[in-house]
């Protein structure tokens, strides 16, 4: 028989825990702090100037310390030649968070590129294909 303590452990190392209120709230925040200083332009990097960068979302850890956020361009898929570039602006980027939210420490900024809008347009262009929309078409009676 395992103890409790092992039985716990065991589970909680298999099932991912869900983001808490405070960690969707700060994650939220972010975004708008991030998003703003794209929209501005306030990035001083050649390979990031006149480039339209979109924040779609942002995860952050339970410790509130290490944040991710997922980003692309809208219309365009070359995200990933911008991410060494971001990296680099994190630094940057975290001092603006630093500013503008009322954290105790902020966190450390990682980036990923965002393929959810391009999986969902591939989704939606087979759900366009005549073969597809055949079988979703409703059924005739007098078949």
């Amino acid at each position: 028989m395992s103890s409790p303590a092992r039985a716990g452990g065991a589970k909680a190392r298999h099932s991912a825990k869900a983001p808490t209120q405070r960690q969707l709230r700060v994650g939220e925040e972010i975004r708008h702090v991030l998003s703003g200083v794209f929209l501005r332009g306030e990035i001083r990097d050649p390979e990031l100037a006149d480039v339209n960068i979109t924040v779609t979302e942002v995860r952050i850890g339970p410790d509130l310390k290490r944040a991710t956020a997922f980003v692309t361009r809208l219309g365009r898929s070359d995200i990933a030649a911008k991410l060494p570039a971001l990296r680099r602006a994190a630094p940057f980027l975290r001092a603006q968070l630093a500013k503008q939210l009322r954290l105790r420490v902020a966190p450390d900024l990682s980036f990923q590129a965002d393929t959810s809008i391009d999986y969902a347009m591939h989704v939606d262009e087979l759900l366009r294909t005549p073969e597809v929309a055949r079988d979703l078409a409703p059924k005739r009676s007098d078949e």
